[in-house]
């Protein structure tokens, strides 16, 4: 069956759509039920995912340069995305009195990056593409919940939400460039759609593990 690039990204991103039972935590922080303490380990997770994700992507990038740039093209605009975004996280660290000195990582928190970086590594630019978008999905609804919840019922700064509000904000180039690496990845049959699907359920699953481990913090 022949497909487009934008009804694949659309199938893709509908078929592997977390359950919306999936997240434990963030229902709780909608909710200004989950502690102080819980966001700042949030906090500190991700600033080991951050800087993680992006080298991943600045790799992507490198990789793809000549066999795949519209993919490189979406690599790099995501490892800039990634260095913006830890900009901002400065802020919501503060916010929530983060102690990073002294921090031991969560490995269930840290399974979904070392995943992305395997995909870096291992799996076809265009097939990775895919598999990032469609995950991407639920991720910037995650933040936009979060963001509102923040303000709402934690009192934070527009700038301590920022992170946040980043993530939640719709990216158009981002969308686009995404459409045409598909594109180019189905015109040149480097897209193996199984595999693609196989990356994002994976990509899908570790984000779950990577809420489940904070929720599960005392």
């Amino acid at each position: 069956m022949t497909h487009t690039a934008r009804d694949l990204l659309t199938t893709t991103t509908a078929t592997l759509a977390p359950d919306p039972n999936a997240n434990p935590l963030v229902p709780r922080i909608a909710a200004g039920t989950a502690p102080r303490a819980t966001l700042a380990l949030l906090a500190l997770e991700q600033t080991w995912v951050i800087p993680a994700d992006r080298r991943a992507f600045e790799f992507l990038a490198e990789r793809s340069a000549v066999t795949d740039p519209e993919a490189a093209a979406f690599f790099t605009t995501l490892a800039q995305g990634e260095a913006l975004a830890g900009e901002r996280l400065t802020a919501f660290a503060r916010a929530c009195g983060a102690d990073e000195a002294s921090y031991e990582p969560l490995p269930g928190c840290q399974a979904y990056p070392a995943y992305v970086a395997w995909l870096a590594l291992n799996a076809s630019p265009p097939d990775v593409v895919l598999a990032l978008t469609a995950n991407f999905s639920a991720w910037g609804g995650y933040c936009a919940t979060i963001a509102t919840a923040l303000r709402d019922h934690y009192g934070f700064t527009d700038e301590a939400c920022a992170f946040f509000d980043f993530f939640a904000e719709p990216s158009p180039d981002l969308d686009r460039l995404a459409t045409a690496a598909v594109q180019a990845g189905l015109d040149t049959g480097r897209l193996d759609e199984m595999s693609a699907c196989r990356y994002g359920r994976l990509l899908q699953t570790y984000e779950a593990m990577f809420w489940n481990a904070l929720s599960a913090t005392p």
